[in-house]
């Protein structure tokens, strides 16, 4: 399972083992977790989560880590780079718009 608040996308797990759910923020390197019985104690414990979060970082005076900003550098082949570009330019797009409809069809086939 799956939940967002504020730009922050979190993983959900169930432990039978202690009977609750656990959650953990992916879209940022920093640490958040949260823990809670039922959806409405998730949705509170991610939102104090991040409330807590943000005032640590304050409270130390640095800049939280925000989600991702849909970014990221990529290091493929010299050959691969090339072909990509043949295709870019056959297709009238950019290779930034082709990596993008190649990623957005992985991550719809995972049903992510």
């Amino acid at each position: 399972m799956v939940m967002q608040r504020r730009g922050y996308i979190a993983t959900i797990e169930y432990d039978e083992s202690v009977g609750r759910f656990h959650g953990s923020v992916t879209n940022t390197r920093a640490v958040i977790t949260f823990e809670g019985e039922t959806g409405r104690d998730l949705e509170r414990e991610f939102d104090t989560s991040i409330r807590d979060y943000e005032a640590m970082c304050a409270e130390e005076g640095i800049e939280p880590e925000r989600p991702y900003s849909g970014r990221f550098v990529i290091r493929i082949s010299p050959e691969i780079h090339a072909q990509l570009a043949a295709i870019a330019a056959i297709t009238e797009k950019s290779l930034n718009e082709l990596a993008r409809e190649a990623l957005e069809q992985v991550v719809a086939s995972r049903g992510a």
